[in-house]
């Protein structure tokens, strides 16, 4: 019963932050809204921030943990942030507040999980050295990331789908040919 009811919790905070600002919400309202009392909420939160931290500690461990099947990065870093894009006035809203960082560190645990898998699939029966293939992921998890972040701070005017599938076009055979020059057989 208490998983079901922390359940219920996050997902009226979900609902909330897709209407309204961060600081606008309560704990009153979310227990309200959920249908219990304060001390429910205080009894699985200590706070909303708590609350907030779970959030993205589950969504971030569901994307590290998952198998996500793709054939290529943009595909799978549109499914790792399925959940940030079916909440984007949430998203948008916890940007704009004092927990920023949050869907900063969010946005670089999933760039980063999927650029690693994606060089680390066009890497096989390479010889490049594991600080190579570092390099090349933490270079396209910054880019991607802070393409993301950039389109935050511009208000979201843009499809993030078509902006995330058109820089897959662009980039399309880079990540294979910086892995090639760094192979050691060649």
């Amino acid at each position: 019963m208490s998983h079901l009811t922390k359940k219920a919790i996050r997902e009226t905070f979900l609902r909330q932050i897709n209407r309204m600002p961060f600081d606008k919400i309560t704990v009153k309202s979310i227990a309200e809204e959920c249908g219990i009392n304060r001390n429910t909420f205080y009894y699985h939160y200590q706070d909303i921030y708590e609350l907030l931290d779970e959030i993205f500690l589950l969504e971030t461990k569901k994307v590290l943990e998952g198998n996500l099947n793709y054939d290529t990065w943009q595909e799978g870093f549109l499914q790792a942030a399925s959940f940030a894009l079916e909440n984007r006035k949430g998203v948008y809203h916890i940007y704009n507040s004092v927990n920023r960082s949050k869907i900063e560190s969010f946005l670089n645990s999933v760039a980063k999980k999927i650029m690693k898998d994606f060089v680390e699939k066009q890497a096989q029966n390479m010889n490049v050295t594991e600080e190579d293939r570092q390099l090349i992921v933490s270079f396209y998890q910054c880019a991607l990331s802070g393409l993301v972040i950039q389109w935050l701070d511009e208000g979201m005017k843009q499809d993030p789908e078509s902006v995330i599938r058109r820089l897959g076009d662009l980039l399309d055979g880079t990540i294979k040919h910086m892995l090639k020059r760094a192979d050691r057989n060649f």
